[in-house]
């Protein structure tokens, strides 16, 4: 069965005829709209329109900006079985040579990962898995040691946590690509790996009161003029995003599951909660005065809200209305060209948005939300 049929079949044992989705576009348009998003950014691979002051890193094409795009393609792919995207692809995983970024532990370095062990499945063969599990290997034996909390050295590069997942960007960009590691190779000690550093990386960042994760430890004690903690948007849409995609490689079995979708839903009550009425989800998640559209936060909780509903564990009666008033401030956000726009540049925490402002990752998630929407639409 489909994701389609399935949502169909879930939304009909609630009582919620699928016609009734009226704010969704139909399927094809969904991804009709995601396929010209994708072409624009696929036309502009060189990243000479990014305005970011990280634009020379963005060009990389293993940088985690990229990355996330590719990430987002592949889902995207899936949902629509485009042959020119999936060529495009597998292309991009060629001429890398499958290769990791150049940093062995950090996490930014891993996301391109997950674009080859979808290539590896999709016709290039185990071959695109040996570089990634040869670094990944070399990690197992000298697992990484160094305390969570984020201090920074005079050289950004050697601050010693970034050896670990010590911000919550990194659970989006690593842990997914563990786990589907052990799925495809049957090697569990990955998996393992990966849920370790996970729930430690959790149990650092993440705060049970809001149901939020802190995006390092520097902001633990960080507040707004209004006294309110400062729950970065993106940052929290990497994690709930990262949730979903490690959930799909996760054994229905394992005995940490129940777990992680705990977390998840915790995460999408609290989501739901601080949406804006626009649709939108303010850069600071807890300060939506006056705060400006913007897209990759907004993308990445759209896609892990549509996602908990395809997979059964979101109520659709509860977040029908979350999704679709997402979905439509995202279909705004982009213009005549294909061009998604009001993604806030790279950063570590909550700052202006502009119009014109895209990027890589901005794309990617705004994918991976097309993927799951239309799984919910109608035909």
């Amino acid at each position: 069965m489909t994701n389609r049929l399935r949502a169909c079949a879930l939304f009909a044992a609630l009582g919620i005829a699928t016609s009734s989705l009226a704010e969704l576009p139909k399927r094809d348009e969904v991804l009709s709209l995601a396929g010209r998003v994708a072409d624009w950014q696929l036309a502009r691979m060189d990243g000479m329109h990014i305005t970011s002051h990280m634009k020379e890193e963005s060009r990389d094409p293993r940088s985690w900006q990229q990355g996330a795009f590719w990430v987002g393609m592949t889902r995207f792919t899936d949902a629509g079985a485009y042959p020119r995207f999936r060529a495009a692809i597998l292309g991009m995983s060629r001429a890398n040579a499958y290769t990791p970024g150049p940093r062995l532990y950090h996490a930014d370095d891993h996301v391109i990962g997950q674009s080859y062990l979808w290539a590896a499945t999709h016709g290039a063969g185990p071959a695109a898995l040996a570089p990634l599990r040869a670094n990944f290997d070399r990690i197992l034996a000298k697992p990484p040691v160094a305390h969570l909390s984020f201090a920074i050295s005079k050289n950004y590069e050697d601050t010693e946590c970034l050896r670990r997942w010590c911000w919550c960007d990194a659970l989006f960009m690593s842990p997914p690509a563990w786990a589907e590691l052990t799925r495809q190779t049957g090697d569990e000690r990955y998996l393992r790996y990966a849920v370790d550093e996970f729930w430690a990386t959790t149990d650092f960042l993440y705060d049970p009161a809001e149901r939020l994760f802190f995006r390092d430890s520097r902001f633990f004690e960080r507040r707004d003029p209004q006294g309110r903690k400062q729950f970065w948007s993106r940052g929290n849409g990497w994690v709930f995003a990262g949730i979903a995609n490690l959930l799909d490689a996760l054994p229905a079995g394992h005995p940490q599951r129940a777990r992680f979708e705990k977390l998840f839903r915790e995460m999408a009550g609290r989501l739901r909660e601080v949406q804006k009425p626009d649709g939108y989800w303010a850069p600071s998640l807890l300060a939506p005065e006056n705060s400006p559209p913007e897209t990759s936060g907004t993308a990445f909780y759209v896609y892990g809200l549509a996602w908990g509903v395809e997979h059964g564990l979101l109520d659709a009666r509860e977040y029908q209305s979350s999704i679709e008033r997402g979905w439509e401030a995202l279909a705004k956000a982009v213009n005549a060209e294909g061009r998604l726009g009001w993604v806030q540049q790279v950063s570590d925490r909550p700052e202006s948005v502009a119009e014109d402002d895209t990027q890589f990752y901005g794309v990617g998630a705004f994918l991976l939300a097309a993927s799951t929407v239309a799984g919910l639409t109608r035909q």
